[in-house]
């Protein structure tokens, strides 16, 4: 519309009114840049996370092999009993292939299981129980199939030889058959990827009673508190000779105790919720990890441990499986009875177990209102302990 002299109606050039439209456009054109920026910084976060997601699963290696295996056998493994109790079997490799196991030996053609702990997870998240099983242990090994594709007879040998003869499936029939407790999940884990996780921790702090000198583990420490690095917390929980008593279970509760000094670090130095902290414990720990493939990503690990973290240390119980000698080779162990199955029939129930320095199996005390029963207590020690304390 306009007015009689035609010029249009509405505000001129230089009013109060088209200077408001030109604030409204610019505003708009600054929230829509603003958006914009936002939107792709977003994105941006979101692939780095993705990459960085894509690149910490895809360094675990998926044991398809064993559990290929294991559902060949899955009629004669033992059935979960209570829902939502998990076991885990824990396994270190001796192995001297891959990068930087070669310093520790030649590679002849085998590997056995240098470490074995079944770690027990209460359905409740409350408490957890990891038992060592000796590598010496004298026990049935069912017929595996091996590397060459033939399988073996099945034979009574040294716990070990599993891992040797059959790998990760071998053993997992052979800690079933033993216990009668069905294996959840693996994890298998080499000396590199040891070394790997403590350095990526900054260490981790022992106490030494009395100081080490090894030439044959390259060990040479002073007594008092010291804070292990990658190479020589290795060093400290596989020797023997200079340690202790020299036996394989004194070196066992070494690692024990060593295990709880390195969850009450990682529970305890804000790793688990700074991620400039936990980015290269997570990159070293999936590097060093062959798992079975439910767990073979992050979010599979992630499923397993979200629990573990409201644990209390106290709760995290270490103990080695009730053994003596081997009546018939005193360098070999064979299982205390009925101790023994007093344990596996505790963890099958997903019942408490306790832990002490003098523990030896028998049941003392009362029970807990869920479990009425006495509970019986095996030596061992907790997260919560240190050596010298």
């Amino acid at each position: 519309m306009a007015d009689t002299a035609g010029t249009p109606l509405g505000p001129r050039p230089g009013s109060s009114a088209t200077g408001r439209g030109l604030a409204r456009r610019r505003r708009r054109r600054w929230a829509g840049g603003t958006a914009l920026g936002a939107g792709v910084l977003a994105v941006a976060a979101a692939a780095a996370g993705w990459a960085v997601y894509a690149r910490l699963s895809a360094n675990i290696t998926p044991d398809e092999a064993a559990a290929a295996e294991l559902a060949r056998y899955e009629r004669e493994r033992p059935t979960e009993l209570v829902r939502g109790a998990q076991n885990i079997l824990l396994i270190g490799s001796d192995t001297r292939a891959g990068d930087g196991n070669g310093a520790y030996g030649r590679d002849v053609g085998s590997e056995r299981s240098d470490t074995t702990i079944l770690l027990h997870l209460a359905a409740d998240r409350r408490s957890a129980t990891a038992v060592s099983l000796p590598r010496d242990l004298m026990v049935d090994i069912p017929g595996c199939r091996q590397q060459d594709g033939s399988r073996s007879e099945p034979v009574f040998a040294m716990f070990n030889h599993a891992f040797e003869l059959g790998g990760s499936a071998c053993t997992i029939r052979t800690v079933e058959k033993l216990t009668d407790i069905r294996v959840d999940h693996h994890v298998v884990v080499d000396f590199s990827g040891f070394k790997d996780m403590v350095d990526a921790v900054d260490g981790v702090q022992v106490c030494l009673r009395e100081p080490i000198d090894d030439k044959a583990a390259k060990l040479r420490l002073p007594a008092g508190r010291v804070t292990l690095d990658g190479e020589q917390a290795l060093g400290y929980v596989r020797v023997r000779k200079s340690l202790g008593d020299g036996s394989d279970t004194d070196r066992m509760e070494r690692q024990q105790r060593f295990l709880g000094a390195l969850v009450d670090k990682v529970r305890g130095d804000g790793v688990l919720l700074n991620p400039v902290k936990l980015y290269p414990v997570l990159d070293a720990a999936t590097s060093s990890l062959t798992t079975d493939p439910e767990l073979a990503s992050l979010r599979g690990l992630y499923q397993l441990v979200r629990g573990l973290r409201t644990i209390p240390a106290k709760q995290v119980r270490f103990l080695t499986v009730p053994r003596e000698a081997y009546v018939y080779d005193s360098n070999r162990d064979q299982l205390v009875e009925p101790d023994a199955e007093r344990l596996f029939a505790r963890l099958r129930a997903d019942r408490a177990v306790a832990v002490a320095p003098d523990g030896d199996g028998r049941r003392t005390g009362g029970g807990s209102s869920r479990d009425p029963a006495p509970t019986p207590t095996f030596r061992g020690n907790t997260a919560a302990e240190h050596a010298c304390e």
